[in-house]
């Protein structure tokens, strides 16, 4: 058995439906049911006694000793985390109770189960926490991808807690021996994203008649990453990853996000057209930036590909296919999670950013 936390959310439900399509090992599932964890995402595993579902926050210390205590997993893996670099820009402090006060407690609480464990079990232990790119800050266009060695210049809320909670977790090896592993993601996409970020906000925008928002001249660069390959990644990480070490994961796949919006339209245009015949990069609109926006991200993957033998399976060509053709084969996913109080955050985000 293994501990999943965050299980419920858009990269941690596709890793949940990977391992269960391909292995009998149960899940128990620790997720809090923020704005972005949806049940929804695992309504395929209804009455599947291999998933353990538990409604719970990663802070509460008493709550993870408790599910470490009675299902004994060899292993944690950790997606608990919130994610949005514009809420943290107007909401710090989620941020900082559940990226930073939230691991730690997971650390505390996994440390004394470790610690319980006999020798063989504890030697055969992992503790994996899933990170994010963004925590080595800025590139210039002409300068070398991130490397696993990269220094960390966190340039916002999100990014700074997600940088802290690398640094614990690393503390936590070589001060206490717990043989932990982090990983180092790109920009996710693919099925159960959450409709706030870049593509899945482009496609409901689209299909919907509304405007497509392109933040300042749309040439912010990031590294792509298809989730299902992100999810073969972190299996790959858990089964051969040498504790204590860093893993970059990504998709070899460097664009700006104004390539990525054409992307999405003409994909659109070619799978379901608008009724009146027009382009839907029509709807593109231009509107003020974030402040701070980090110009380029990019991740040098080479390592795990050499110590771990993985590369990703699919291109963006045919990743962003398969995306676009999710969310249309899905309508009612997306309807259930456009709530009222995400079409607040939407308004609020947005609003005031001149055209």
């Amino acid at each position: 058995m293994i501990l999943v936390t965050g299980g419920a959310g858009f990269i941690g439900a596709n890793f949940v439906l990977d391992w269960l399509a391909q292995s009998d090992e149960a899940i128990v599932n620790l997720d809090k049911l923020t704005y972005a964890g949806n049940r929804e995402n695992l309504s395929s595993l209804a009455g599947d006694p291999r998933h353990i579902f538990v409604h719970g926050d990663i802070g509460d210390a008493a709550l993870t000793s408790q599910l470490l205590a009675r299902h004994q997993p060899r292993a944690i893996v950790n997606f608990a985390a919130e994610s949005h670099v514009d809420r943290s820009i107007h909401g710090p402090e989620d941020f900082i109770q559940t990226n930073i006060v939230g691991s730690f407690h997971l650390l505390e609480a996994t440390r004394g189960y470790w610690g319980s464990l006999p020798d063989e079990a504890q030697r055969r232990f992992r503790f994996l926490h899933v990170s994010t790119d963004e925590v080595y800050g800025s590139l210039a266009r002409d300068e070398p991808a991130f490397s696993e060695l990269h220094r960390y210049e966190p340039n916002s809320p999100y990014s700074a807690s997600k940088a802290a909670s690398d640094h614990l977790v690393r503390a936590y090896h070589h001060t206490y021996g717990l043989p932990v592993l982090t990983t180092n993601c790109s920009n996710n996409y693919g099925p159960y994203h959450f409709p706030e970020k870049l593509i899945p906000l482009v496609i409901v925008n689209a299909l919907a008649g509304k405007p497509l928002p392109v933040y300042g001249d749309g040439q912010q660069i990031r590294d792509w990453l298809y989730v299902r390959d992100h999810c073969s990644a972190i299996r790959r990480v858990l089964d051969a990853g040498r504790p204590g070490e860093t893993y970059n994961i990504g998709g070899w796949n460097e664009k700006p996000n104004l390539d990525i919006v054409h992307t999405v339209c003409l994909l659109l245009d070619e799978l379901r057209a608008r009724g009146d015949g027009k382009p839907y990069r029509d709807q593109i609109v231009y509107v003020a930036d974030r402040p701070g926006h980090d110009r380029r991200y990019a991740i040098d993957a080479r390592k795990i590909e050499s110590e771990l033998g993985w590369r990703p399976a699919e291109t963006f060509a045919s990743g962003i296919r398969k995306t676009v053709q999710w969310y249309l084969e899905n309508q009612d996913w997306v309807r259930n999670v456009q709530s009222g109080a995400y079409r607040e955050w939407v308004e609020k985000n947005y609003q005031g950013r001149d055209q």
